[in-house]
């Protein structure tokens, strides 16, 4: 699978000013990494985030979103989010501070 590079170049302009970031090639997409832990990722023009269990089943009320069953089977701490569902910049930081938010009580790896 590939990823939309409009996409993950509006992600890396909002992480642009966090340098413990870095990107990964992941699932066939790109993710990027804070301090190691995957927070945001980008898998054909949808956004992946992993925002832990809780954080899922509260994100999952909102529209355009759906478990991240990339492998046939749910991943509970992820979430796809659709392209609708971060048309505007704002939306799309939205969803990455939750992403980040989350990933920054992870231990570095």
């Amino acid at each position: 699978m590939a990823y939309s590079e409009e996409v993950a170049g509006r992600i890396r302009e909002m992480f642009e000013k966090n340098i413990c970031v870095t990107e990964k090639k992941m699932f066939g997409g790109i993710a990027f990494m804070i301090n190691g832990n995957m927070s945001v990722g980008v898998l054909d023009e949808e956004i992946v985030l992993r925002l832990g269990n809780e954080g899922v089943a509260e994100a999952l009320t909102e529209p355009h979103t759906r478990p991240m069953d990339f492998t046939g089977k749910p991943i509970r701490s992820m979430l796809f989010v659709e392209k609708e569902g971060f048309v505007s910049d704002k939306d799309l930081q939205a969803w990455m501070q939750k992403a980040i938010t989350f990933a920054l009580t992870l231990p570095p790896k």
